[in-house]
């Protein structure tokens, strides 16, 4: 190894000093705040000037032949001696500057500074030269080549030190192992190693130790000289190697000497101008192109142009060619060219020119034939771009760099590219940076929108970073980013299953991606209905334990949607089944709480989660939100004059839809009419709330007129099925369709054949079933053969006194109705039914229910009509009968003659004087000793009175006193009719006895 020039300076030991994984902090101390403006000033003279000949003498130019690798090959006492004395010609001072061109570029071709040449024709030559050389070494055996640990390289530089600053004794010691060197002492890999470990330990002292930067700076060329040797010596492609590894790590701590940094990297390519190689400096080199101080952005993307420059005149084409991080690198570039420093977005905008050069070459090289047309379309795109922005001045236009680099990139590295321009997002320190990667971002989605793989990575990296984007634009060209995603069929479903993974409420960052949506306008209901799709899955399941979680979250977004108003045309279109799927999900989140959900683990943090929260809430705030985007306002007032909101979210919740279907109705009949039309196939789907919730609509919308064009499948057979087969409730919704269905009178005929299952409905438990089933009879009563109807008045009669008060007072109502539609010529057999309703209605006329009181007078008249009686005035008296006894004694006997020898109505009266009622059993009572009064007393011989009193004598014992009374008063009468029979005899045997003979 040649002798390098010695040194001047203090002689120092050697220590390592350890350092953190790139880029290291420098430290700043108090001492030094003085020499820092200094400092940085003698940095600045440090930085690169590539044209700037006038420091430097005018030299021949080093052309050695690179390609053919000759240089490369050459020991190192040849022309890396002639590149130590021109290095040592060049710094003949402490500051004097080298030309950097002149040492890493010993071949360029005229075409490398120019734009970029397009040829196909050109790239075919490149891929036919390196088919003929570089490639045959696929047919050859390769040695396994150690693969480069990048995660052990990370490692040692996380295991140095980065403690308190080295005291001056170490520094010395430090130099004098440097020192050493120079002298030519470096023989061994261990001996590279602590040589290379104590230069990078020393570089840490460049800013706060004066004697450190005087050395540095003097043996400069020395340090590069070595260093390049150094990289030299080492195996080819041999990336493990622990010497190359450590000269990487000492070119990147040179930072504060830029120039050596630049130069030993260029040196480092032309070494191995492989993709690996470059890889390599590319990570190293990120961390100082992201930097947020200027001076290092500018100087880290200053040697990236040179670098990439270097790469693209002696690029090695050998196969395989792995680069993994393009799309990454070309995102970079991308950035820096809208870099507000207008030096970094230059040299930027040079390097993408180089960058460019490197990837048409890859790509040509990689591409398969398969896609070869492909290829040329995207060259002769690209042409056409070039045309059109200069590739040297792409730093006023960063955007177009998405659009020329998108033709070439992969899949994968086009996620890079967008990955790494939304990472940037909490890098860049100026609002202009996040203005560029907006641009960048939304460009590059747009114009290859359906190429990418990693969508979820990119929505989730999105709104992680949507609550530190400040300016308003920029958010929403982030926004349009999941716009155009969502848009594409190929990623709605990809997209919404990610933004639907995030605890509810929305935070406003993610309410407002919800509401800022910006679709064109045949993907919205597109959108809105896989949206809606979610939904309508979960209230498929038959049986679940739990809620799934989708439900609530697909609501809670419903809701954003809805506010912000962007999807207005599909919400108008979709109303149907929005309407109808929220209704569903507020009947099954009905008595919920968030524990009665099944929520993905790790999703709330356990204080995250609010005990107020419940999923109720989110269903009933996305429909009434959804009735006032799509102008609902009356229907709205409706239900909140009706306290219709209240009912929809409690027990009666199918109170609640009927109130809304008949809203709907009757202030917005051509929405409710295609509802009619949606819940047609809706009804045979869904779990029982889902058909339970969807019946209660379609019932009530079965008034429209529309209705009567449903086939009779779809309305009074399935009507039928509900109330023949179903469950009360479904009954009840049966009965309810079939009364809004008596509006339309074509549809009676249709509705008579259920009869049977209607009189069987009378007897039914279930009073609202009772009642409906009555309001059904009253409409077909007229309808009825008299067989039907006799049975019917039968079934009406048993109810009478019914404990339900409107299920009594309906079946008298209906009784009546029955009485009045016996034809002419059924009126015989119709009498003795009519004559045992007299005693009942003539009794519960005196109920203490005033309804049923006075419908049992008027069911009373229609029977004396039909009887063709006329009823005395008295019966139609309203005060009690027991305080008016005269006119007790007045009815007892019209209705005593008029039933002599027809009907039993004493005994009928007395059965009732157990009646649970009080006002029933004291009429009763009183009417029992009245009416035995004008009975027959023939009948009453015959049978005797003992089971009257026998009754009697046991009210005698109600707690009741006027009960008591009354039923004393009617003991006596019946005991005194029972006497006078035996009196009457006596005295005809006394005045046959005084006859003459």
């Amino acid at each position: 190894m040649p002798q390098p020039r010695r040194g001047r300076g203090s002689r120092l030991a050697s220590t390592r000093v350890a350092s953190t994984s790139l880029p290291r902090a420098v430290p700043v101390f108090p001492r030094r705040a003085g020499r820092r403006a200094s400092l940085l000033s003698h940095a600045q003279r440090l930085t690169p000037r590539r044209h700037s000949s006038e420091l430097v003498p005018a030299e021949p130019e080093l052309r050695p032949d690179f390609r053919s690798g000759k240089w490369l090959r050459e020991p190192a006492s040849g022309d890396f001696g002639d590149l130590r004395q021109r290095l040592l010609a060049g710094m003949g001072t402490r500051h004097r500057i080298y030309d950097q061109e002149e040492l890493v570029i010993p071949y360029a071709s005229d075409s490398d500074s120019g734009s970029v040449d397009l040829q196909l024709s050109d790239l075919e030559g490149i891929k036919k030269d390196s088919s003929s050389t570089d490639l045959t070494v696929l047919d050859l055996e390769i040695p396994d080549i150690p693969e480069f640990s990048q995660e052990s390289f990370t490692d040692s530089l996380r295991n140095l030190n980065r403690g308190s600053p080295l005291s001056q004794t170490s520094v010395e010691r430090l130099v004098q192992s440097i020192q050493e060197v120079f002298r030519g002492k470096l023989k061994g890999e261990q001996a590279k190693l602590k040589f290379l470990r104590s230069l990078s330990s020393l570089s840490q002292t460049l800013l706060y130790d004066e004697t450190t930067e005087s050395f540095i700076h003097r043996h400069i060329a020395d340090i590069v000289y070595i260093l390049n040797v150094l990289v030299q010596e080492e195996p080819l492609n041999y990336l493990s190697s622990p010497v190359l590894q450590e000269v990487l790590v000492t070119i990147t701590e040179f930072r504060q000497t830029f120039q050596a940094f630049s130069d030993m990297l260029q040196s480092f390519v032309m070494k191995d101008p492989h993709l690996e190689k470059f890889d390599t400096i590319f990570k190293h080199m990120e961390p100082w192109l992201q930097s947020a101080k200027n001076h290092e952005r500018k100087r880290a993307t200053a040697t990236m142009a040179q670098v990439l420059k270097c790469l693209s005149r002696h690029l090695s084409l050998k196969l395989p060619l792995q680069f993994q991080r393009l799309g990454h690198l070309v995102a970079l570039m991308a950035l820096l060219c809208g870099d507000p420093v207008k030096e970094v977005a230059e040299e930027a905008a040079e390097g993408t020119h180089y960058l460019l050069h490197i990837t048409l070459r890859l790509k040509y090289i990689t591409h398969d034939k398969e896609n070869h047309q492909s290829l040329k379309r995207a060259l002769k795109k690209c042409r056409e771009l070039l045309d059109r922005y200069s590739i040297k001045r792409f730093y006023r236009y960063p955007s177009k760099i998405a659009q020329v680099f998108e033709v070439f990139l992969s899949s994968t590295e086009l996620c890079q590219f967008v990955m790494t321009t939304l990472d940037s997002l909490k890098n860049l320190p100026y609002p202009h940076s996040q203005q560029t990667a907006g641009e960048l971002l939304i460009t590059l989605v747009k114009n290859a929108e359906s190429r990418f793989e990693k969508v979820p990575e990119i929505i989730g990296v999105i709104c992680a970073r949507l609550s530190i984007i400040s300016q308003p634009k920029v958010r929403q060209q982030v926004i349009n980013t999941v716009s155009l995603f969502i848009s594409r069929p190929k990623y709605t479903d990809i997209v919404l299953s990610h933004l639907l993974c995030h605890p509810v409420p929305y935070d406003r960052h993610l309410a407002e991606l919800w509401r800022t949506l910006e679709v064109e306008l045949p993907s919205t209901t597109w959108i809105l209905w896989r949206l809606l799709r979610k939904l309508q899955k979960c209230h498929n399941v038959l049986t679940q334990e739990k809620m799934a979680y989708v439900a609530v979250s697909v609501t809670n977004a419903l809701y954003e949607v809805f506010m912000g108003n962007k999807l207005r045309a599909a919400t108008f279109r979709l109303f149907p089944q929005l309407l109808m799927t929220l209704l569903i999900q507020i009947h099954h989140s009905i008595g919920l709480t968030m524990s009665d959900i099944s929520i993905p683990r790790g999703l709330y943090a356990e204080q995250e989660m609010s005990t107020d929260i419940i999923p109720l809430s989110f269903a009933m705030q996305a429909t009434k939100t959804l009735l006032l985007r799509t102008m609902c306002w009356q229907e709205f007032n409706i239900m909140e004059k009706n306290n219709g909101w209240t009912l929809l979210k409690g027990d009666c919740h199918l109170q609640g839809v009927f109130l809304l279907a008949n809203a709907l109705l009757e202030r917005n009949h051509l929405l409710a009419h295609r509802i009619l039309y949606l819940l047609v196939p809706l009804l045979n789907r869904g779990n029982k709330k889902h058909k339970l919730t969807a019946a209660a609509f379609f019932v009530e919308l079965l008034q429209s007129p529309v209705a009567r064009r449903l086939p009779s499948m779809y309305s009074t057979a399935r009507l039928k099925d509900w109330l023949c087969y179903g469950n009360n409730a479904f009954r009840i919704l049966a009965l309810r369709g079939l009364f809004n269905l008596l509006r339309h009178k074509e549809m009676g005929e249709n509705i008579k054949n259920l009869l049977p299952c209607l009189l069987d409905s009378l007897c039914e438990a279930d009073e609202r079933i009772v009642l409906l089933t009555i309001q059904i009879l009253l409409q077909l009563v007229q309808k009825m053969d008299f067989t039907t109807l006799a049975a019917m008045m039968r079934t009406l009669f048993s109810l009478f006194g019914d404990l339900r008060p409107d299920v009594h007072r309906f079946s008298m109502t209906l009784f009546g109705a029955s009485i009045k539609s016996v034809k002419h010529t059924h009126k015989k057999n119709a009498e003795k039914q009519v004559l045992e309703s007299l005693v009942p209605l003539l009794l519960y006329s005196q109920d203490e229910n005033d309804a049923i009181a006075q419908e049992s007078r008027q069911v009373l008249t229609i029977c004396a009509q039909f009887l063709k009686w006329k009823l005395p005035q008295e019966v139609y008296c309203e005060d009690p009968l027991y305080i008016k006894p005269d006119e007790v004694e007045t009815i007892c006997n019209f209705f005593g003659k008029k039933c002599q020898g027809k009907i039993n109505i004493l005994a009928q009266t007395l059965m009732y004087s157990k009646n649970a009622k009080l006002p029933i059993r004291r009429a009763a009572v009183l009417f029992v000793g009245l009416l035995s009064k004008f009975m027959d007393r023939s009948e009453l011989r015959i049978r005797g009175t003992e089971w009257i009193e026998n009754v009697l004598k046991d009210l005698l014992q109600d707690p009741e006193p006027s009960l008591r009374l009354i039923a004393s008063q009617a003991l006596f009468r019946v005991q005194r009719v029972e006497l006078e029979p035996e009196q009457t005899v006596c005295w005809l045997r006394k005045l046959l006895g005084c006859l003459p003979t």
